[in-house]
């Protein structure tokens, strides 16, 4: 379940509780998102999105999905803020242009649809990344 990536990363940063909470969550299905704790990290819960399977890509219907799922599962939270990561362009393999454009369409769907939430952040790395996410945005 958690292996390299954003997974293996948010694993590691928050410590055997997340790994512990989020085990007892498995099997995610595709698209589907669930929270944990967050162990050690700065915040109050982790929401995991299952965008692939083990070895598999991913697609333009799993990252809207998981998108979709996580930015509900924050609002059902009651959450202010959240970050996203750049679903399934690591490990996964797709394209980091189309996911940031699918993520946020999602984000804006989401949020004329009525939300609690705030503030979201694109928690990406690298300035490809971020000039993707910028792009997608408008900016």
């Amino acid at each position: 379940m958690h292996g390299g990536g954003v997974a293996g990363a948010i694993a590691r940063a928050g410590g055997e509780a997340v790994l512990r909470e989020s085990r007892a969550n498995a099997p995610v299905g595709l698209g589907e998102a669930v929270e944990t704790t967050a162990g050690e990290m700065p915040c109050r819960w982790v929401i995991h999105a299952a965008t692939m399977e083990l070895g598999g890509p991913t697609s333009a219907d799993v990252i809207r999905r998981a998108t979709a799922s996580t930015l509900r599962r924050a609002d059902e939270l009651g959450a202010r803020s959240l970050a996203l990561v750049a679903f399934g362009t690591g490990v996964g393999g797709f394209p980091l242009e189309e996911a940031a454009r699918i993520e946020v369409s999602e984000v804006r769907k989401h949020l004329d649809g009525g939300s609690e939430l705030e503030r979201i952040v694109f928690a990406v790395r690298g300035a490809e990344a971020r000039e993707a996410f910028e792009r997608a945005l408008g900016g």
